[in-house]
């Protein structure tokens, strides 16, 4: 497992920052959504409670409203100002509800949804032991978990010319598709499904993808992130490293998103902890009446 780590207020503050201008800059995350929302076909029941992780603007969310009517969908997300911006996508005739919470302490009884939604949210979650064991604990068993992130091959034409420029980072650092695997098994997820997509934007400029990452409020939130200004030498190096990977034409980006899908566990089901060791959970009722009474 990786042992980087991420600035959770400074996620909040860009997310927080970038709300009113992010659907400005979200096309890459709508096509995105578009596949999560064809997977979950997987899913044949219909849902009585939905939640959409990371829900940011909330398009993802009248998505899941639009597909479940009848379904409670809750829209979760760290940043408030995103929440307000979704607002606009409720509606008055199918709502969902929102809840600004972390994906790490979900304000939801246990075992209560049936689909957990989650598009491009979890690369900004650093413990994921701690992320599925909530993820198995809000799920019902059987329910199903559909989510995308960014694997380690994102950004890798802004990483090198970067790596070219000066030592420091300045691109943030995403897990790979075997970490979530594990983790997902770890934590007892039924039946993990893995694999990966990859999307290549192009711009005129490498000012460009700038502007896009600063909308959509994707910043460097690693705690090893350089602090302070970058210098004006080392930043037109970087755009000088980036300009020498054009293909035809044009400026490359390239995004590596990892699909998941998996089932909550059965009542029970063992999972491994912290220390390698296994647990088992029970509800009392269920305790309560597989108890035998002492022969007489």
């Amino acid at each position: 497992m990786s042992d980087f780590h991420l600035d959770r207020r400074q996620v909040r503050r860009a997310f927080g920052r970038a709300a009113a201008t992010y659907e400005d800059h979200d096309v890459l995350q709508q096509a995105v959504q578009a596949s999560l929302i064809d997977r979950l076909d997987f899913y044949l029941e219909t849902p009585e409670r939905v939640l959409d992780l990371g829900a940011g603007t909330g398009r993802g969310s009248a998505l899941l409203k639009k597909r479940w009517p009848k379904a409670h969908i809750m829209a979760m997300d760290l940043a408030l100002p995103m929440l307000r911006q979704a607002r606009r996508h409720a509606g008055w005739i199918k709502p969902f509800s929102r809840v600004a919470a972390s994906a790490s302490e979900l304000p939801v009884p246990d075992h209560s949804i049936d689909v957990l939604h989650s598009n491009l949210c979890i690369q900004w979650i650093d413990d994921l032991p701690r992320l599925f064991a909530e993820f198995v604990r809000v799920l019902k068993p059987g329910g199903y978990l559909a989510l995308t992130t960014f694997g380690p091959d994102t950004l890798r034409e802004l990483r090198a010319a970067w790596a070219d420029s000066d030592q420091r980072p300045h691109v943030g650092r995403f897990l790979d598709m075997h970490d979530v695997g594990d983790a997902m098994l770890a934590a007892g997820l039924r039946d993990p499904m893995l694999d990966v997509e990859r999307y290549t934007l192009t711009y005129e400029q490498p000012s460009g993808l700038m502007r896009d990452l600063k909308g959509l409020g994707a910043t460097n939130a690693d705690t090893t992130r350089m602090r302070g200004l970058t210098g004006k030498s080392h930043y037109k190096q970087m755009l000088a490293n980036y300009e020498t990977m054009r293909v035809d034409g044009r400026i490359p980006a390239t995004w590596e998103v990892i699909n998941a899908h998996a089932w909550g566990p059965p009542t029970g089901q063992a999972r491994r902890d912290a220390g390698g060791g296994e647990i088992a959970s029970f509800s009392i009722d269920q305790l309560r009446g597989s108890r035998r009474r002492p022969s007489e």
